[in-house]
């Protein structure tokens, strides 16, 4: 084991989840390795590597990555204590782990040592009723499309109004 109490296979596999999150950006963005590559100012065998999991993965190639993607390092990095490679790509677009940094930042700014008097609970408590509003928005946006369509495309003759979608 190394200092950071990963063995081998661990390393190898947080690498193939930051691959698998790169490789799924990429193809989303319909770019070839080749363009990529270059916009990131690097040899094509070199960014297939990195793409890959095998070469040098450093934040500095992430960000340069990501703005070659118009994607969110910070989100692709996530991707390791989340476990989940799709998260990076549904960041993607609206930046959500570099919003979230940032307003981390000018919390630490803010607050500076006084950080540490912020509980436990006081967190989990904001994040959770954070994560609620969130879902709650991107739900009620979901409901105004059916009603608006319902109402609009009712009046577009052999317009078929799709089902409902049932949420979790």
């Amino acid at each position: 084991m190394n200092v950071t109490g990963t063995d081998k296979s661990e390393e190898r596999a947080q690498a193939a989840l930051i691959a698998k999150a790169l490789r799924s950006i990429r193809k989303a963005r319909r770019m070839k390795p080749s363009e990529v590559a270059a916009a990131m100012g690097m040899p094509v065998r070199t960014y297939e590597h990195f793409e890959a999991g095998t070469g040098r993965i450093t934040y500095a190639r992430l960000a340069r990555f990501a703005q070659a993607t118009d994607s969110d390092p910070v989100a692709i990095l996530a991707v390791i204590p989340l476990r989940s490679a799709e998260f990076a790509l549904r960041c993607a677009d609206n930046k959500l782990m570099t919003i979230v940094t940032a307003a981390l930042r000018e919390l630490n700014e803010e607050l500076g040592p006084d950080l540490e008097y912020l509980n436990v609970r006081t967190l989990i408590g904001a994040m959770d009723k954070l994560g609620k509003e969130l879902t709650e928005h991107v739900r009620r946006r979901d409901l105004f499309a059916e009603r608006w369509m319902e109402e609009k495309a009712s009046k577009v003759e052999g317009v078929t109004i799709p089902p409902k979608r049932k949420f979790p």
